[in-house]
C-alpha cells in the first residue's frame, strides 16, 4: 500500500507543478490574463506541500525521483492537452526517467 500512496502522490504532484506551470503559461505567453497566472500561482504552491505526505522522509530523494515523474507527465501532459506528438526517443527518455524513479524510490534498502 505504501507504493501505491507514493504513487499516486507523484501523479497528484505532477498535474499540479505541471498544470500551475501551463497555466502561468497560458497566462503570460497566450495573454489569458492575471486571472490564469494566479490559479497557476496557487496549483504551484498546492504542489509544494503534496511532497511532504511521501512515505519517504527524506526530501532530497523524494525530490530527485519526482524529476522524472516531471519529465513523463509533462510529455503526458504535452500530449492530452497540446496534442503534442512526442518521437521514439521522447518515450525512451521518459521510460528512463520511470526507471530512476523506480529505483531511487521502490528499491530495496
Amino acid at each position: 500500500m505504501t507504493v501505491v500512496r507514493s504513487v499516486v502522490l507523484f501523479v497528484i504532484a505532477a498535474l499540479a507543478e505541471i498544470g500551475g506551470a501551463w497555466l502561468v503559461w497560458q497566462g503570460w505567453r497566450e495573454d489569458r490574463g492575471l486571472l490564469w497566472i494566479a490559479a497557476g500561482v496557487l496549483a504551484l504552491g498546492a504542489y509544494g506541500f503534496v511532497a511532504t505526505f511521501q512515505p519517504d522522509p527524506h526530501f532530497g530523494r523524494i525530490l530527485a525521483a519526482y524529476g522524472g515523474v516531471f519529465v513523463a507527465g509533462s510529455l503526458a501532459w504535452g500530449m492530452v492537452v497540446d496534442k503534442f506528438q512526442p518521437d521514439k526517443w521522447d518515450y525512451l527518455g521518459a521510460g528512463i526517467c520511470l526507471l530512476g524513479v523506480a529505483v531511487i524510490m521502490y528499491a530495496p534498502r
